[in-house]
């Protein structure tokens, strides 16, 4: 390996020391040094068709691999394309990379042409941003990896910018290998009085009951919490980012929550009947403002195993550990043997069998018929991403994972847009896995040009469209609140069209059997396929 290299082969290298082995974006002329240098680390480079995109995909593979996602970005326009994906990253808690050239600073004394202050646009949704600074290459991109991946005692993950001055990326110096990559964090468990005084109250418990977060998937933690659960008889609630945590058809799996007032209302009843609240990385910013002081910790025990400290004010608990989540619950778990759990009223199964009725699927047709189909079409172990509207709302209550990161969403910020190239991006890293986007047709419609960069990066991803002609979860809010419809509908496209003239296959389907026969062709095709599944206006209605 060479020893002199470039400052944007240092930054390469040491991503590549990381584990990433792809990076999305757009080159200018500011960062085509950056990705030449990535090529060269083994990292390849991939082009998007916007910025946003290219940060969806990013995140995709991170879900894949585990490796941090890598975004490439312009100077000006690149970067403030890009700043709605790295956003998300910031509150989805998603470890991107997000890689940007600038021009000098003694250049931008007297050249204003497409230069800002990349850095001021950036640090309010990001966990660091960094301009790169001579001679300190492999000390900025050691902290710049370790505050990505939560491993500078936050315990959270998240997008980290760097900054990199055109000449400065190009200047010569010696490579003497990745100094130091930080591992993950020891596994700090909590200790002393008032651990033994939540042991005492699992052991008391006769109603007990979790929630479970996506901190659970950034600390490693989801067989400790499956395992924890099954012992103690515990059924579980998660957020959607920790869908699978338990496998969804076991029967203490009581699904997702935070987006459905009709799944919420039953749940907070249930909440109402625990004497024992668990809260496992439970971080509340996926959750919309009815969760909001769900539980009364004056007159119920709420035991919280978190993260970070509680500066949400979301909710309150009794007993709070900021900790490692896996090694949280197993020192909880030395509570002792299981005592007999009794829900007056079968409680947990009484809520459960609710869902499943206010989510039923048997209809002939419809958004719920069409995930239904999806679902037992597809084969156990195909990723599903999900856009955000009135079908993510059904499609996230109906859709069971039988594993972590099953399906993928926007749901800190859950923006639109994300579904498709979240979808590219998982494909692309995990190639041996099937992958389906769910998607409302105005979604589909805001990035219709990632469907060239499935073509061009050879992903064969699966795109399901609810072909209503309507933005339906605001309508509904229209028609709730008495207002007029405005600006929520609009003519059909013909997907079927679009998805033959960029390089894929187009199917429109209105019934179930159509639905499956499209899904199975979809499978063995090395081409991307779109379905366009038109169901009704107001199809929704009732339903979320």
């Amino acid at each position: 390996m060479e020893r002199t290299v470039s400052a944007a082969d240092m930054v390469a290298r040491y991503l590549a020391a990381a584990g990433c082995r792809h990076a999305f974006g757009i080159p200018g002329g500011e960062v085509v040094s950056v990705v030449d240098a990535l090529d060269r680390a083994g990292i390849a480079f991939h082009l998007a068709k916007h910025e946003n995109a290219a940060g969806f995909m990013a995140e995709g593979t991170w879900h894949m691999t585990g490796a941090p996602g890598v975004l490439v970005a312009t100077l000006g326009p690149g970067v403030t394309n890009a700043v709605t994906a790295i956003a998300n990253a910031w509150q989805d808690r998603v470890p991107l990379i997000v890689l940007t050239g600038c021009v000098e600073a003694a250049e931008a004394l007297t050249y204003t042409h497409q230069v800002l202050d990349h850095q001021a646009l950036l640090r309010p949704v990001t966990k660091a941003s960094f301009r790169l600074a001579d001679g300190a290459v492999g000390e900025l991109m050691e902290k710049a990896l370790a505050i990505a991946m939560g491993r500078t005692g936050d315990g959270r993950p998240g997008p980290v910018h760097i900054d990199l001055p055109i000449d400065l990326a190009r200047a010569p110096r010696e490579w003497t290998g990745a100094a130091y990559l930080r591992g993950p964090q020891g596994r700090t468990a909590p200790a002393g009085p008032d651990l033994e005084r939540a042991r005492s109250w699992l052991a008391e418990a006769a109603a007990p009951i979790a929630i479970v977060g996506l901190d659970v998937l950034n600390h490693g933690a989801e067989q400790a919490v499956a395992d924890f659960c099954r012992r103690f008889g515990m059924p579980l609630i998660t957020s959607y980012k920790a869908k699978g945590v338990l496998a969804e058809d076991d029967p203490l799996s009581l699904g997702g929550a935070g987006l459905s007032p009709v799944a919420d209302g039953h749940l907070h009843g249930l909440l109402g009947e625990a004497d024992l609240i668990l809260l496992l990385g439970y971080d509340p910013i996926e959750m919309r403002a009815g969760w909001r002081d769900p539980w009364h910790p004056d007159r119920q025990r709420v035991i919280e195993i978190a993260a970070e400290g509680n500066t949400h004010s979301m909710h309150r608990a009794s007993l709070s550990f900021v900790c490692d989540i896996g090694a949280g619950v197993e020192a909880l778990a030395a509570a002792g043997p299981a005592r007999a759990r009794v829900w007056e009223g079968g409680g947990p199964a009484r809520v459960r069998a609710a869902l499943r009725q206010a989510f039923g699927a048997d209809e002939a047709w419809g958004p719920a018929a069409v995930v239904d189909t999806a679902r037992k079409t597809l084969p156990r172990g195909a990723v599903a991403t999900v856009d955000s509207g009135a079908h993510r709302i059904l499609l996230s209550q109906i859709w069971q994972c039988e594993a972590p990161r099953g399906l993928l969403q926007s749901t800190g910020l859950c923006t639109m847009g994300g579904a498709l190239p979240l979808a590219i991006g998982a494909r692309k890293a995990a190639p041996e896995r099937p992958v389906v986007c769910f998607t409302g047709d105005a979604g589909l419609e805001m990035v219709l040009g990632e469907l060239a960069s499935a073509r061009e990066l050879e992903t064969p991803v699966v795109v399901v469209v609810f072909a209503d002609n309507s933005l339906a979860l605001i309508e509904m809010k229209q028609r709730g609140a008495g207002l007029a419809n405005l600006g929520v509908d609009y003519g059909g496209s013909d997907f079927a069209a679009i998805a033959a003239a960029m390089g894929g296959v187009g199917v429109e389907v209105d019934n179930r059997a159509d639905l499956a026969d499209a899904l199975r062709g979809a499978l063995v095709r090395d081409r991307f396929t779109v379905i366009a599944a038109r169901i009704d206006r107001k199809a929704y209605d009732g339903r979320i």
